[in-house]
């Protein structure tokens, strides 16, 4: 799916959409897709986008002229989201303030890190989202480097291929297979309705266990 199509046909769809409701609509349809551990390095905004992936591997395996995600960053289209896949390394940073800057410029909608990031002040002041599972100062240089891009890696146990969609929040991650998209999306959207409903209710004072009966909330996500 090219980023025009996501944008004209699936974008608002996600507008209302959490990344609690979307792991409920994947467990319904059977797919392992929440990243457990990463979150948010500062108030960053809601991102949703197609996946651009990087793997990362130590200086020296691979011959490179090119520093870890740029190539990544040239080839992204506007609404992207920068996938990256250093094993939740947190002893070395992955990303950082120039990758960030480059990134927004081109239109990037944030970036994932499986591992550490860093320059997470500039990243707030200029507002690029920054999801990683922890900061450090360390350099990448002579440390780490990019083996690859726009390849299959793994984030935390889950894949990720070029993509496929990713939409990150305060509490987390998902990462749904974009041949899955319309089937999430239509079961995430009865969910949504449904819990919006027994809210409503509750906020009329209707008891909860009256609420949870009429609903079957244990049982909504069996198939």
């Amino acid at each position: 799916m090219e980023s025009k199509e996501f944008d004209q046909k699936y974008r608002k769809r996600f507008d209302k959409m959490a990344t609690t409701t979307i792991a409920d609509a994947m467990d319904k349809v059977g797919i392992r897709g929440a990243v457990i551990g990463i979150r948010p390095m500062y108030d960053c905004p809601n991102i949703v986008g197609r996946a651009i992936t990087i793997k990362i591997t130590a200086v020296g395996m691979v011959k490179s002229k090119y520093h870890l995600g740029v190539r990544a960053i040239d080839a992204a289209d506007r609404g992207d989201i920068i996938i990256i896949d250093n094993r939740g390394d947190l002893n070395n940073n992955c990303w950082g303030e120039v990758l960030s800057m480059g990134a927004k410029m081109k239109g990037v909608s944030g970036v994932v890190v499986d591992g550490a990031a860093r320059d997470i002040d500039a990243c707030k002041e200029f507002g690029f989202p920054v999801y990683a599972r922890g900061a450090v100062p360390i350099t990448a240089r002579g440390r780490i480097m990019e083996e690859s891009f726009n390849e299959v890696v793994r984030i935390g146990d889950v894949q990720v291929r070029p993509g496929d969609i990713i939409l990150a929040d305060i509490n987390g991650v998902v990462i749904i297979p974009v041949e899955k998209l319309d089937e999430v999306l239509g079961v995430a959207q009865e969910i949504f309705q449904k819990e919006e409903a027994m809210v409503e209710e509750l906020k009329k004072g209707v008891p909860i266990l009256e609420v949870d009966q009429k609903y079957a909330y244990e049982s909504m996500l069996k198939k």
